[in-house]
């Protein structure tokens, strides 16, 4: 074998390793082969001197997201998180990614080994949604006792019977995980986001909407690691629609690969959905109303459906062109629809064009292009 062989060889390793675990695209991984391969050296060598797990302090030491575009970075930043879950095995993989007997089954193996919590925490979540959503299926047609949380927000007793039921399963599986949920952060206080693994739940998103009999109603479970969202459940049970994605596997809904629009800013074609938020005081009423008198001159149709989750998953199956919300709940409303707008192909932004923050009750979701468009009139009714 001569020198070519062999760097053909090693380049083809390179490619399959960085593919998968990069977030990046073969064909980019490809481009920018000696760039990236010098970035892993040196991240080898940070291994090798002592380090005792990856963080995404040393890949941002090491600089691989420099060869990346914003949403390539995004994932590699995600992959370096998914990567703690499992350190023991990569420092192996990564001592002997040079070696001639590294193989391609192995490297399979690598693969399948770092799906593995993320999928056995969604099949975990599936289960729990679904026993949550046939307590609000039956709470659905029974009459509701409610009761005010705040000027606007309602609950009832399925909100609270629900969080429970989601919690103790959970908390049975994953004792060690932390939890954050809408009833128990309304009664105990903020609850704080931290790096650990943390499920985040709305055990009943459109509480109005569920009083009222109005069927946009859901169960909302999304896990976080470091603060990024890897894992996403949302399921309507008055409408049989679970939604699902896992961060690196693409999004569904029951059980079918969903993908968003690629629809362009033409005001003849684009629907969008938004919701007013919890908050009626006149100064927000007024910026509100402002926005949608802006977006009403260029598009199609404005939709109202009264649930955050739901929202977001009409971008991820291709339902709507773009969702919005200034001033929702909490985390809560978020955590799992963004997973599966992300896995759908799509964008999620906060409305003003930076990044989308969990913690900030800001969210859109588009395509690339929408987004743009978007974010030029909503600032230009400002």
């Amino acid at each position: 074998m001569d020198d070519g062989d062999a760097h053909e060889i090693e380049a083809s390793k390179m490619e399959l390793f960085c593919g998968r675990y990069f977030g990046a695209s073969l064909q980019h991984v490809i481009d920018e082969e000696e760039n990236l391969a010098a970035k892993i050296r040196k991240w080898k060598s940070v291994l090798r001197a002592g380090q005792a797990q990856l963080n995404k302090e040393k890949m941002h030491e090491a600089n691989v997201g420099g060869v990346t575009d914003e949403n390539e970075g995004n994932r590699l930043k995600l992959t370096t998180l998914l990567l703690d879950l499992h350190r023991s095995i990569i420092r192996c993989s990564l001592a002997r990614l040079n070696s001639p007997d590294l193989s391609l089954s192995e490297l399979h193996r690598l693969h399948m080994a770092e799906n593995d919590s993320l999928s056995e925490f969604l099949t975990v979540a599936v289960d729990v949604a679904k026993k949550a959503g046939e307590v609000i299926r039956k709470g659905f047609y029974r009459t509701k006792h409610v009761e005010h949380k705040g000027s606007v927000d309602l609950v009832t007793e399925t909100d609270k019977a629900c969080e429970d039921l989601i919690f103790n399963h959970l908390k049975q599986r994953f004792p060690s995980h932390k939890f954050i949920g809408e009833e128990t952060t309304a009664a105990n206080g903020v609850s704080v986001l931290t790096d650990e693994p943390t499920w985040i739940v709305d055990p009943l998103d459109g509480t109005t909407n569920f009083v009222h009999g109005f069927p946009f109603v859901c169960v909302c479970i999304g896990l976080t690691i470091k603060k990024v969202p890897v894992v996403g459940v949302v399921y309507n049970p008055i409408m049989n629609e679970l939604f699902t994605a896992i961060d690196g596997n693409g999004a569904f809904l029951n059980g079918n690969p969903i993908k968003g629009k690629y629809t362009s800013w033409l005001a003849c074609i684009c629907l969008i959905l938004l919701q007013v938020g919890t908050k009626r005081d006149k100064a927000t009423l007024d910026a509100t109303t402002n926005r949608i008198n802006s977006l009403l001159y260029k598009v199609r149709s404005i939709r109202m459906e009264g649930s955050c989750a739901l929202g977001l998953c009409g971008v991820a199956c291709g339902r709507i062109d773009l969702f919005y919300e200034i001033g929702f709940g909490g985390p809560w409303d978020v955590a799992a629809g963004v997973v599966i707008v992300k896995e759908a192909g799509g964008f999620v932004f906060d409305p003003s064009g930076n990044d989308f923050d969990i913690t900030a009750q800001r969210v859109a979701a588009s395509n690339t292009i929408v987004k743009n468009a978007f974010v030029e009139a909503l600032q230009e009714s400002a």
